[in-house]
């Protein structure tokens, strides 16, 4: 990704990776099955290692990290609040751009990276492609 311009605007392109998960769930759903006790059973890379469901710290393959944990419109966002890289990934249904599918969204706040990390990111996201793929 890069930086461009646009008519006097700058314009930030960031890192941001999709995945479109062919299982049909509702926000309520989302927001009641994925917490503090199924994610490691929906993604084993993540260890639960204290917290509450609004805020917990977990270990990765990245290291250990405070999470937050917000029901948002369509289902519910994680937020690595003490990563360098600001990742924050959401998982939702009912918008574009499938609204009858569960779309997995991932961000972070940088325009390159190595192509390692990239790797890890889109392992990271499989992971959670499996798992919820088995749990709806």
């Amino acid at each position: 990704m890069s930086l461009g311009h646009f008519r006097g605007f700058l314009i930030l392109l960031y890192m941001e990776f999709f995945r479109i998960i062919n299982t049909r769930t509702s926000e309520t759903a989302i927001q009641n099955e994925i917490n503090t006790n199924s994610i490691p059973e929906i993604n084993p890379d993540i260890i639960i290692l204290d917290g509450n469901e609004e805020q917990f710290q977990i270990g990765s393959l990245w290291g250990e990290f405070t999470i937050r944990r917000d029901n948002i419109k369509g289902g519910i966002r994680f937020s690595m609040l003490d990563c360098p890289n600001a990742l924050a990934w959401t998982i939702t249904t009912g918008y574009p751009p499938e609204r009858e599918k569960t779309i997995l969204h991932l961000t972070i706040n940088r325009t390159q990276k190595p192509p390692e990390f990239i790797e890890e990111i889109e392992e990271f996201l499989e992971s959670w492609v499996v798992g919820l793929e088995e749990r709806f």
